[in-house]
């Protein structure tokens, strides 16, 4: 099953199989989000979703049950 994965501010769109690496969609779309370990713990691949839940990408799969999902990168200077 796919959905549709919107990437804010750039405006990107891009669909996903359900279980898919949230970072390695960003990727394939040409949307950059910064990381660290990989591993969830240096929140370097901290996103939000429309629903104000803040996730890390990295260790974030696409979620079942929804057709579209909007991710809101953040600004860091520090990654």
């Amino acid at each position: 099953m796919t959905i549709n994965i919107r990437f804010l501010p750039d405006d990107v769109t891009v669909q996903a199989e359900v279980g898919e690496s949230l970072l390695d969609v960003a990727d394939r779309a040409g949307v950059s989000i910064p990381t660290g370990c990989l591993m969830g713990t240096c929140h370097a691949c901290t996103v939000e979703l429309d629903d104000g839940e803040i996730i890390r990408a990295c260790i974030t799969p696409v979620p079942p049950g929804k057709e579209e999902l909007t991710i809101h990168l953040f600004s860091d200077p520090t990654w």
